[in-house]
């Protein structure tokens, strides 16, 4: 599959800006199932860039911006080839060891009630296992298409009827890793399907032994296929977040996110 993307994100300020620092990641890479045709990050003032590579492999820029910066628009873009891989990844940049991804965070604490919630559901075989927690974790409550909240962790949102795609690949990560299965977080793009996967989107990898790292997305139930762009993994959705960053300055930050992905052709 052919996908087009473009991710523009505009920032304004109640006051100037003096300077803005962002890390992006933002640019996908090839693997055995998805070519990068074209990719471009551009910015509508003059700007330093910076590529790199932080601690997960992930593809890096670093974005300086010098001011007075009243509003700025960031607009990436590209098309990349996609291929069916039955959600296994083959090919991937992969520094670290697959038991990094057993560590929790502030946003993927060891929580009782997903361990048993988890526990209900295990199976002797692994990946079995792991289909049954994405495949439940879908149907458990409704899927919300606003913004994540800042700062809720999984489990708070475990407690919740509604959930956002961040919220569930999250206690998908910690269902799976209170299981001894490592799992971490995958930031990316996502064809729209109805109004069920909101763009930029975020879904779960989880080892299984022998047959290495495969895809979950709970917003759907199913495994990522060709729909999917993957482009950054962390061990929570902070650490693979498309954008990050600070500004000095007063005031207030108003920002407006615009995201298309369409199949071309």
């Amino acid at each position: 599959m052919r996908l087009s993307v473009e991710h523009r994100t505009t920032y304004r300020f109640t006051t100037p800006q003096d300077r803005l620092v962002q890390l992006l990641r933002v640019t996908p890479e090839n693997t055995h199932d998805q070519t990068v045709a074209s990719w471009r990050v551009e910015v509508d003032h003059d700007a330093r860039l910076r590529e790199s590579r932080d601690g997960f492999g992930n593809h890096v820029t670093m974005l300086y911006l010098d001011g007075p910066l009243s509003e700025i628009t960031l607009t990436v873009a590209g098309e990349v080839l996609t291929s069916h891989s039955d959600g296994v990844l083959h090919g991937a940049a992969d520094p670290l060891p697959p038991e990094v991804y057993l560590r929790t965070t502030s946003a993927t604490p060891p929580d009782p009630a997903i361990a048993a919630w988890a526990s209900d559901r295990a199976e002797d075989d692994a990946l079995a296992t792991l289909h049954r927690l994405n495949a439940a974790l879908h149907r458990r409550g409704t899927i919300s298409r606003a913004r994540p909240e800042p700062g809720l962790d999984a489990a708070a949102a475990f407690e919740r009827d509604t959930a956002t795609p961040r919220d569930l690949a999250q206690i998908f990560a910690i269902a799976a890793r209170s299981l001894g299965h490592p799992a971490r977080y995958v930031s990316g793009y996502a064809l729209a399907a109805g109004d069920h996967r909101p763009t930029p989107h975020g879904w779960a990898e989880a080892h299984v032994a022998g047959l290495g790292w495969v895809a979950f997305d709970p917003s759907t139930g199913l495994c990522p296929q060709d729909d999917h762009i993957r482009v950054a993994v962390a061990l929570d959705a902070a650490g693979a977040a498309p954008v990050a960053g600070s500004r000095l300055g007063e005031g207030e930050e108003v920002l407006d996110v615009d995201v298309s992905v369409v199949r071309e052709g």
